[in-house]
């Protein structure tokens, strides 16, 4: 077995843009509603390449492929490393179990989906494949590029509804996409100008020697550059401030869309942030690091506090999402500094991961409870703990990821993270984490002490004739999603951090950090180290 996924390797990287741009253009061709079994089947097959290439790029290292035969300057050249293997994993990891979410929600009893199904699944694949196209991206010119496929098959994932709430947020999200976007192509546009190139590791020497030279007038350029493309990547990433387009495109879009949205599009702004904050334009970011520990932070209270007075069940999910994003941003200032345990990259990649798991999982959950009972409100949740105990289990085992209690992948990701900041002397990011994780056990326990309510015998007999079925696909599902972040806390945490720090990010993972969370390291054992 072993050895089949190693000879898949070389085949993945190429396999995994092409594949979802076929099945997506067979299921438009094949007409609306329709192309749910092609692209369940070609999401597994996806799975099984992400598996080989990440086990390839962890016993190996990194992956190149040229496309058409053509590598750099010339033509594109396709990378994989090990942060760029991990995300493709999450990646096909969320997109396979929704993706058979999503044919039970559109697709219940034989019937004909409705508008919102209508162009799921060609708008999934053209989304899944620009997402594997950016992880898989050398240059920055073409990071643009796929950043943009991305977002406008999200936007159009949003507007598939066709309600003027949900075009209004897709108005909504197009003009932040946009107005991000174009930030960051400017960012692009002043750097090939200064420089000559786009290719990362043809930047990283040039900027490097640039802000090592006073005076030289390339580097005040770089750092506007840099400065407008991390202001574009985070509007695109929903931090506050720059969050409003967030909560009205994930809380109003279909179940199927809001968990895609949440899970998988915003963790690709993230990933490029971390990706030239480790690259290109490290020596001009890392004085700048406070400035999105403190949006970071602003982002756990602020999106908490909405979460907790949300009225709706989908906001209530959407400003959770809010606030889990601060966390990828607080462990800025330690990226890239040396340490004797896991990187903060390899930890932010495992929040990312868990987060990513568990918000798909819950958005999920969500949508099973509002077809159920036909409300959105987060009061109407009472009693449904008799109706639907596997979603309600669901919910609250996504919700254990991202309180962060044990023994779940949050849990790993935020004790790591809290053990790398004291060990650096960061305080107040250890009181933030540990505030963020209070906060959220109050807005998912509002919601399970209402589900658990004993209603009157009358308003039980009203609600049952009002019920409507759940397909019991769409419910299992979930709960898989849910189950598989736990799971990372319990098996999932060492392979992720070995194929991040071991390849990805250059530091090594050692006991120092993680013994008696993670079994299997010794005492000062670098992995990946000869």
């Amino acid at each position: 077995m072993t050895e089949r996924l190693a000879m898949l390797a070389p085949l993945a990287l190429p396999l995994l843009i092409l594949l979802p741009l076929a099945w997506a253009a067979l299921a438009f061709v094949l007409g609306t509603g329709r192309g749910s079994r092609l692209a369940i089947a070609a999401a597994a097959v996806q799975l099984m390449l992400a598996f080989a290439l990440a086990s390839a790029v962890m016993d190996g290292g990194p992956l190149h492929h040229a496309a058409g035969g053509w590598g750099a300057p010339l033509g594109i050249d396709l990378v994989a490393d090990g942060l760029a293997a991990a995300m493709l994993l999450l990646t096909q990891a969320v997109a396979l179990p929704l993706f058979i979410f999503a044919r039970g929600y559109f697709h219940q009893d034989g019937a004909r989906p409705d508008a919102a199904g209508h162009h799921f699944w060609p708008l999934a694949g053209f989304l899944v494949a620009g997402m594997n196209a950016l992880y898989l991206s050398e240059d920055i010119f073409n990071l643009y590029v796929t950043l943009e496929l991305v977002g406008l098959a999200a936007v159009g994932l949003v507007a598939s509804g066709g309600g003027a709430a949900q075009t209004a947020a897709a108005l909504r999200y197009l003009f932040a996409a946009l107005l991000g976007s174009g930030a960051y192509l400017l960012g692009v546009a002043l750097l090939y100008g200064a420089f000559g190139s786009v290719s990362m590791a043809t930047l990283t020497p040039l900027i490097a020697g640039a802000s090592a030279s006073a005076g030289a007038g390339a580097s005040e350029v770089a750092l506007i550059a840099a400065l407008l493309m991390m202001a574009g990547l985070l509007m695109k990433s929903a931090l506050f401030p720059f969050h409003f387009w967030l909560p009205p495109a994930h809380g109003g879009a279909p179940a199927p869309v809001s968990a895609l949205l949440s899970a998988l599009v915003v963790k690709a702004s993230i990933y490029l942030v971390l990706r030239l904050w480790l690259g290109p334009l490290a020596p001009l970011l890392t004085p700048l690091a406070w400035l999105p520990t403190l949006l970071g932070t602003a982002a756990i209270l602020w999106g908490s506090w909405r979460a907790i007075h949300a009225e709706r069940l989908k906001l209530l999910v959407a400003y959770s999402t809010v606030a889990q994003l601060g966390y990828l941003f607080l462990a800025l200032p330690l990226v890239g500094v040396g340490s004797t345990g896991a990187s903060a990259s390899a930890i932010l990649t495992l929040q990312a991961l868990a987060h990513g798991l568990g918000k798909a999982a819950m958005f999920a959950a969500a949508g099973i409870i509002i077809h159920a009972t036909g409300r959105d409100r987060v009061d109407d949740v009472a009693g449904i703990a008799e109706r639907l105990p596997l979603t309600l289990f669901t919910f609250a085992l996504a919700g254990v990821s991202l309180m962060g209690l044990p023994p779940s992948g949050g849990f790993l990701a935020k004790w790591l993270l809290i053990d790398l900041a004291m060990a650096r002397g960061h305080w107040p990011l250890v009181a933030v984490i540990l505030a963020g994780g209070l906060l959220a056990a109050i807005y998912i326990f509002r919601v399970l002490r209402l589900a658990f309510l004993n209603l009157p015998e009358a308003v039980i007999e009203a609600e049952h004739h009002k019920a409507r079925v759940v397909p019991r696909s769409a419910e299992w599902m979930a709960f898989t999603l849910a189950a598989a972040s736990v799971l990372l806390g319990l098996f999932g945490g060492l392979p992720l951090l070995q194929l991040v720090d071991g390849v990805g990010a250059g530091e090594g993972v050692t006991s120092g950090v993680t013994s008696g969370l993670v079994p299997g390291l010794t005492s000062g054992a670098v992995v990946g180290a000869p």
